[in-house]
C-alpha cells in the first residue's frame, strides 16, 4: 500500500508528543521492570506477548535474505519499498509497517503495510495521518522501542494512534539520515533483542532502496524538465500563441516541481520607457495583472472574484516592488514569514494559505515582461535545480512575448503600407464573391425545397395513410374491442407524430428568424445528468444499451436556457441510441474548459458516418445513406434542431466519426461546447 503524506508535522497535542518522549528516555530495563509491576496488578487487563518460537526465530533469520533478494530483483524502488513493508510486517507479525522517505525535502512520502484482519480503514487512516509523531521522535532519538505502555500512556497514545507497541528505526545512507522504518503493533509488545537486532541488520537495506527511490524520482524530474523546455522550444519555433506557451509552461512546472499553484504575471506600464528594471530607486506606475493562472485545487467562486479578473499596482505589493527595484534574477521565500514586511503584499499571493513562493522576472533586456509565481501550501526549501529550471523557462516565455509583440509590429506596419491596395482588390473580390454565393444560394434553395418537399410529402403521407386505413378499420361494426384499441393506438401514435415534425419544423423556423427569447436559470449539471442516465437506460433496456457518464468531481452550475439545453441532450442522446450497436456503451462526458465554457461530449458505437456526409447531416431532412432502407425511424429534422439550438445558446457544434481498431464498427461523437454563463456572454 503506497500512501502520500503532507510534508508538516502534525499538531497534535504537545503531551501525547511528551508522554511518548518519557517512554523513549526510559531506559530498556526500567520500562520493563516498571510495565511487569503494571501487569501483575492489572488482572483484568492482560497484555499479550509474542514468545520466541522456533517459527519467529526462522522467519526473522530470513527477513534480511527475502530483501536482499528483492532488492536484487527489483527494476523499480517503489515496488520493492512495499515488498520490503509486507516481509518485515509478516515475518514479526505485527499489524502495520510503515516506510517513510525522508530523501527529498519537497516530496516526502509513506509506504505502509496493514495486516488485513486487525485494523479497519479508519485505523489505518488515523495511524498515516498521526504518523509524523513517531517519525519525529524517532528521528530526535535515533530510535524508538515502546513496549508495555502503562495504563495512563496506553490511553492517551490511543486517542491519536490505535497502537500500543513501537519498534522504530531511522535509516542512514553516506551519513545522512534518509527514512524511518517502524512496526507497530495493537497489543502490548516487548520487543525481544533477535526483533531490534534483525530490524537493525535490514536498516541499510532499506536506506539503499530508499536513496535508490530518491535518485529514480531525481532522474525522473530531470528528464521531465528537458522535456518541458524541449517542448517550449518547439511551440516557440513553431510559433504557437504566448497564452498556450504560458499555458503549457504552468502545467510542466506544476508537474514537475509537485507545486500547488503557478501564474504568470504580465506588467502593463503606464509609460513604457520606465520598464526598465534596477534603472533608478523610483517603482513607475505600473499595472500587474493575472495572464495564465494553473491551480492544483481549483476553488468555486464569482467570477468577480476569481484570481484571472484581479490587478494591482506594482507599488501595492512589496514583493513585485522588491523584485523591480532588485537586478536579482530570482525571489525564493520558504514561509510566509519570509515576505517582505515593509508594505502589504498583493491579496493574489495569499501568504497564510500559501506560505511558499518562488517569483522569477520575465524580462528582455532588462525590460521587465512580468513574473512566473511558483506557490506552495507548505513552507518549502525551493532547491537550486528547480530555481534553474524555472529561470530557463521564464527566458523562453519573454523570447515569445517579444517575438510575438515584434512579429505584430511588423505585421501592422505591413498591414498599414498595404491597406488602400487591399481595399480596392477586396472590394472587387467582395462583389465577385457575393454573387458568386448568391447563384451558390439560388441553387442550393432549388434543390433544398425540391428535396424539402419530397421528405416532406413523405413524412406526411405515411402516418396519414396509417390513420386513413385505422379509421377504415374503425368503421366496421363487427370489430372487437381489442381490435378496436389497437387501431385506436394507431391513430394516436401518427396523430403525435405528425404533431411532433409540425412542432420541429415550426421551432425550426423560429430559430432560424431569431424569434425564440432566452429564458435563463442556473442548472445543476450532475444533477441532470443523473436525471438523463436514468430515463435512457430504462428506454435502452431491451436494446441492451447503458448511459456511461464521465463527470469531473467539482462541476460549477451552467447559467443557461434549460428549456433548450435539454432538448439538445434529449435528440443526441436518441440518435446514438437509434443507431447504436446492440449491447453496448452510450458515453456522456462533461468537460469544464477555458474562458467560461464547457464541453459536452456524445457518443456511441455503431455504423460509420462517410466522410461525404459528415459535412451535410445538420441540414433538415438530410439523412445517411441505408437508414431509409433499413427501415431506421427518423424524420432527418433532429440534427437541424439540435444544431439551432446550439446555435441559439452561443455555442458550438461538430461531429466525428472514426473507425476502431480491430473491428468494423466506428465511434461517432457529437461535442458541444457552450458559454458558462449566457448572460454575460450576451451584455
Amino acid at each position: 500500500m503506497q500512501a502520500k503524506v503532507s510534508r508538516s508535522r502534525p499538531t497534535e497535542s504537545q503531551e501525547v508528543v511528551g508522554r511518548v518522549m518519557d517512554v523513549v528516555n526510559t531506559t530498556r530495563e526500567e520500562a520493563l521492570r516498571i510495565e511487569t509491576d503494571r501487569l501483575t496488578s492489572l488482572s483484568t487487563h492482560p497484555v499479550e506477548t509474542v514468545p520466541h518460537s522456533s517459527p519467529l526465530v526462522s522467519s526473522l533469520a530470513s527477513v534480511g535474505r527475502k530483501i536482499t533478494t528483492a532488492l536484487a530483483h527489483a527494476t523499480q524502488s517503489e515496488t520493492v519499498l512495499v515488498e520490503i513493508a509486507a516481509l518485515l510486517g509478516e515475518a514479526y507479525g505485527v499489524q502495520a509497517c510503515i516506510i517513510s522517505n525522508q530523501g527529498e525535502p519537497y516530496s516526502k512520502s509513506l509506504t505502509a503495510w496493514f495486516a488485513k484482519t486487525h485494523l479497519s480503514a479508519n485505523q489505518q487512516g488515523e495511524i498515516l495521518a498521526n504518523y509524523g509523531m513517531i517519525q519525529a521522535a524517532t528521528l530526535e532519538r535515533s530510535s524508538l522501542f515502546v513496549s508495555d505502555l502503562n495504563l495512563s500512556e496506553i490511553n492517551s497514545i490511543s486517542k491519536a494512534l490505535p497502537i500500543r507497541g513501537v519498534l522504530s528505526l531511522p535509516t542512514q545512507f553516506q551519513g545522512h539520515i534518509n527514512g524511518v522504518i517502524s512496526l507497530l503493533t495493537a497489543q502490548a509488545h516487548r520487543w525481544s533483542d533477535l526483533e531490534i537486532e534483525t530490524l537493525t541488520q535490514v536498516v541499510d537495506h532499506i536506506a539503499i532502496a530508499l536513496t535508490q527511490l530518491t535518485l529514480q524520482r531525481k532522474v525522473a524530474k530531470q528528464s521531465q524538465s528537458q522535456a518541458l523546455l524541449r517542448e517550449v522550444s518547439i511551440a516557440i519555433q513553431n510559433s504557437v500563441d504566448v497564452p498556450q506557451i504560458q499555458v503549457m509552461v504552468l502545467e510542466g512546472l506544476a508537474r514537475t516541481l509537485e507545486i500547488d499553484r503557478a501564474f504568470v504575471l504580465r506588467t502593463k506600464f503606464w509609460d513604457p520607457r520606465h520598464s526598465l528594471r534596477a534603472k533608478s530607486d523610483r517603482v513607475p506606475k505600473a499595472r500587474v495583472m493575472i495572464d495564465s493562472e494553473w491551480n492544483r485545487d481549483p476553488i468555486e467562486v464569482d467570477e468577480s472574484e476569481t484570481p484571472l479578473s484581479q490587478s494591482f499596482w506594482i507599488t501595492d505589493c512589496a514583493v513585485c516592488q522588491s523584485a523591480f527595484l532588485s537586478p536579482a534574477k530570482f525571489f525564493a521565500f520558504s514561509n510566509s514569514g519570509k515576505f517582505p514586511s515593509n508594505l502589504e503584499t498583493a491579496p493574489i499571493f495569499d501568504a497564510e494559505k500559501m506560505p511558499a513562493l518562488l517569483l522569477v522576472p520575465l524580462e528582455s533586456k532588462n525590460r521587465l515582461l512580468g513574473f512566473i509565481a511558483l506557490q506552495q501550501k507548505e513552507p518549502r526549501a525551493w532547491q537550486p535545480e528547480e530555481v534553474e529550471l524555472v529561470e530557463l523557462v521564464s527566458a523562453q516565455i519573454s523570447t515569445a512575448i517579444i517575438q510575438t509583440e515584434t512579429l505584430r509590429q511588423v505585421e501592422s506596419l505591413v498591414e498599414e503600407r498595404t491597406a488602400q491596395l487591399q481595399q480596392s482588390l477586396e472590394l472587387q473580390a467582395k462583389l465577385y464573391e457575393i454573387t458568386r454565393k448568391q447563384i451558390e444560394k439560388l441553387r442550393e434553395m432549388n434543390q433544398r425545397m425540391d428535396e424539402f418537399l419530397s421528405t416532406l410529402s413523405h413524412e406526411l403521407r405515411t402516418p396519414l395513410t396509417s390513420m386513413m386505413l385505422a379509421i377504415r378499420m374503425l368503421q366496421q361494426a363487427n370489430l372487437s374491442p381489442d381490435r378496436r384499441q389497437q387501431y385506436l393506438n394507431i391513430l394516436e401514435q401518427q396523430c403525435a407524430q405528425e404533431t411532433n415534425l409540425i412542432n420541429d419544423l415550426l421551432a425550426l423556423q423560429e430559430l432560424e428568424t431569431k424569434q425564440v427569447a432566452f429564458q435563463l436559470q442556473q442548472v445543476d449539471v450532475k444533477e441532470l445528468m443523473a436525471d438523463l442516465s436514468n430515463s435512457f437506460n430504462q428506454r435502452w433496456s431491451s436494446k441492451g444499451l447503458t448511459l456511461e457518464l464521465e463527470l469531473p468531481k467539482r462541476l460549477p452550475l451552467l447559467n443557461t436556457d434549460l428549456t433548450s439545453f435539454n432538448r439538445i441532450l434529449l435528440e443526441l442522446l436518441t440518435n446514438a441510441g437509434k443507431y447504436a450497436d446492440p449491447n453496448s456503451m452510450v458515453y456522456l462526458q462533461v468537460v469544464p474548459q477555458p474562458g467560461q465554457q464547457m464541453k459536452f461530449s456524445i457518443s456511441n458505437i455503431g455504423s460509420a458516418i462517410s466522410e461525404e456526409e459528415l459535412p451535410h447531416i445538420f441540414d433538415k431532412f438530410r439523412r445517411c445513406q441505408g437508414m431509409t432502407q433499413n427501415a431506421v425511424p427518423g424524420t432527418g429534422l433532429g440534427l437541424a434542431l439540435v444544431k439551432s439550438l446550439v446555435q441559439h445558446l452561443n455555442g458550438t457544434i461538430e461531429a466525428t466519426s472514426t473507425e476502431m481498431e480491430g473491428t468494423q464498427s466506428y465511434e461517432t461523437c457529437f461535442t458541444i461546447t457552450l458559454p458558462q454563463n449566457l448572460e454575460i456572454v450576451e451584455v
